[in-house]
């Protein structure tokens, strides 16, 4: 019968990992995509107020960039297009890796 503490000790003699060399064990980990079209700032009063055909006005101008965000963190912006009649996104801009880690502080 073989010890269980043996066991648990045989990796430890292992020395150090060589460093991961590729990204392919997260590429499977899902991510939430939104595309922002706008925002907009409402009291509930108005939100109950809405009905069928209302106009909520948004913060963004028509033909400004939409962004992108992945897991609410800006990583593109760009501009809507229909594919095989379905709305789509051309990314015009992609932010840089340094403006992505200044995010995160």
């Amino acid at each position: 019968m073989s010890d269980p503490a043996a066991n648990l000790n045989a990796g430890a003699n292992r020395g150090p990992q060589p460093p991961v060399q590729s990204l392919d064990f997260i590429l499977d980990v899902p991510l939430k995509l939104t595309v922002e079209l706008g925002r907009s700032r409402m009291a509930v009063r108005e939100i109950l107020q809405l009905a069928q055909g209302s106009v909520v006005e948004l913060t963004k101008f028509a033909g400004e960039p939409l962004e992108v965000l992945v897991n609410d963190k800006l990583i593109a912006r760009g501009e809507v297009v229909v594919v095989n009649e379905k709305f789509g996104i051309r990314l015009t801009d992609i932010i840089s890796p340094v403006e992505r880690i200044e995010q995160l502080k």
